[in-house]
């Protein structure tokens, strides 16, 4: 896993109380730097949305381009790689 992915999960379990006291210190230095602040922001505005009385709530216009945008850069998952299926039964002599 890469420290950026990490350092989110970490902020996002910290701001949950689900962060364990062993990864606290690395991740309040982490939140002194840009990419911490940043990341801290954006789960913050996460929360802030989530808890937030949505009746009425309109999307500006150009929220799918910025949506698209922000998921073009996500990494996709590795698919699994395919076996052969094991056989119940003994090879055939040779």
């Amino acid at each position: 896993m890469n420290s950026s992915h990490h350092l989110q999960q970490n902020i996002s379990a910290m701001l949950d109380g689900e962060l364990p006291a062993s990864e606290t210190e690395l991740t309040l230095a982490a939140l002194a730097m840009p990419e911490g602040q940043a990341a801290w922001h954006t789960y913050q505005l996460i929360g802030d949305i989530l808890r937030a009385d949505q009746a009425g709530a309109e999307l500006t216009p150009d929220f799918s381009a910025r949506l698209a945008a922000r998921l073009a850069q996500e990494v996709a998952p590795a698919a699994p790689a395919e076996t052969a299926p094991l056989s119940r039964h003994a090879p055939a002599a040779t």
